[in-house]
């Protein structure tokens, strides 16, 4: 991998912002890391607001709070093998994805802030979900000190309409079976065992989290200037986080951040949905629960400790995963004994892992693990590698049924276009900052 971490100058980036007023301990690249703006994607840095310590745009990027989601069913791989074919059909009908797709859930502009102050209880008070699945999202699905009067009017005209919608790109709706477990005792308490059917979102906050990036990269352009700041590269445009400049970003991020839980928890309900329709069955018979829902664009302040003392830093996770250890205070009483479960997608023809967060990561990495297999070639390079026809026979080899808006689309996430997340996962598993609970094989992918 480090012949592809070198070639893109990620490398760079990592130093770049190893200059960052108030960072503590080192700037950090994930094995996942891949070039981004201003931050490498698989970067995380934290910074000490009592120093001077900033918050940058960049160290989140343009989809704030793009995360994934992971529910399991009371399926077995058998019962819907046969039945493939028409649940990807039908998936594909209900949740719209691709770029310019929107949702058929629109929302009034007071009831946009309401989402982007409440998050995911917003989105289960309007019937989306129940109460207990906010057990089990990262911060309950709600960023506290979210500030919706801070957000311009031309983000909430981009949001409004996108509400419960996949978004193109990288993001995915996957169906997928439980081929492999590698801790029986962390798969036994997150409800997974082998055979088992599962589903994985992973989309963002669409372009209301894009517009509110792109509204404060503007609106911070000034600030390294007023405050004294020397950057190697403009990308990382910052504010201190104590300063006014720094205090607006951060109540408008989580706005958006909010937005995504909102959006990934309207997700489930419509991929519910779609397999009781698919499959004419029960809901009782079906069995969809959440497992862990699991940001990997966001910053927050959070308490560490450093030197044996315990401070409050600005966690920027870029492309990067929280991974806190066993009986952490964050977590739900359920995973409090085997550590957070992280989410690890792969490409859309190989696997993903599920993976448990371990003490380590707190000592080393913040409690920080990979998001993904991170791409080791452009989306230009992949679309010329190969053919739309090549994709699809690969896919079908690998026993996919994948359905996509357009065959560019396709064929920029193809999985020549990736790393093997398995190579990525043994090194943090080997590392010891997260520990390999499960590997899960797609069988159906929706994509923009």
């Amino acid at each position: 991998m480090v012949e592809h971490i070198v070639g893109d100058n990620a490398l760079d980036q990592v130093a770049n912002v190893a200059t960052l007023p108030g960072i503590q301990g080192f700037s950090l690249a994930m094995p996942d890391i891949h070039w981004g703006y201003g931050f490498p994607i698989g970067g995380c840095a934290a910074t000490d607001p009592d120093e001077g310590g900033v918050i940058s745009p960049g160290g989140v990027g343009y989809d704030i709070n793009c995360g994934m989601r992971l529910m399991r069913t009371s399926l077995k791989q058998e019962e819907v093998a046969p039945h493939i074919h028409d649940l990807v059909a039908q998936l594909f009908r209900d949740v719209p994805c691709g770029l310019g797709h929107g949702s058929d859930l629109r929302l009034s502009l007071d009831d946009e802030r309401r989402c982007a102050q409440e998050g995911a209880p917003w989105a289960v008070a309007h019937g989306f979900g129940r109460s207990e699945d906010l057990d089990y999202i990262e911060e309950r699905g709600q960023m506290a000190e979210a500030e919706s009067s801070n957000i311009t009017t031309r983000a909430l005209e981009r949001g409004k309409g996108q509400l419960g919608s996949l978004g193109g790109g990288n993001h995915f709706l996957e169906v997928q079976v439980v081929d492999e477990i590698f801790d029986e005792q962390a798969a036994a308490t997150m409800g997974l065992c082998k055979g088992l059917i599962t589903v994985m979102i992973h989309c963002g906050s669409r372009g209301f989290g894009y517009q509110i990036c792109d509204d404060y990269i503007k609106a911070l352009r000034n600030a390294p200037a007023k405050y004294g700041i020397q950057l190697p590269d403009r990308q990382l445009v910052c504010a201190p986080v104590r300063s006014p400049e720094g205090q607006e970003y951060l109540a408008a991020m989580r706005c958006a951040a909010n937005y995504a839980f909102a959006n990934r928890q309207v997700l489930m309900i419509k991929t519910e949905q779609a397999f009781l329709n698919a499959l004419s069955i029960s809901p009782r018979a079906l069995g969809m629960e959440l497992v862990y829902d699991v940001p990997h664009n966001i910053a927050k302040l959070e308490r560490h400790k450093i030197g044996g003392r315990e401070k409050l830093l600005c966690v920027h996770r870029k492309g990067a995963t929280r991974a806190f250890p066993p009986w952490h205070p964050s977590l739900p009483e359920r995973y409090r004994s085997i550590g957070q479960p992280v989410l690890v997608p792969g490409d859309m023809g190989r696997y993903s892992f599920v993976l448990v967060g371990t003490e380590i990561a707190m000592q080393q990495t913040w409690g920080t693990v990979c998001h993904g297999a991170g791409r080791m070639m452009s989306r230009a390079r992949a679309r010329k590698e190969h053919s739309f026809q090549d994709l699809q026979r690969l896919m079908h080899e690998r026993g996919v049924v994948m359905m996509s808006q357009g065959h560019g689309a396709a064929l920029e996430e193809a999985p020549w276009a990736y790393k093997d997340v398995e190579d990525v996962v043994d090194v943090c598993h080997n590392a010891g900052i997260a520990r390999k609970v499960a590997r899960l094989r797609p069988i159906g992918v929706i994509k923009g």
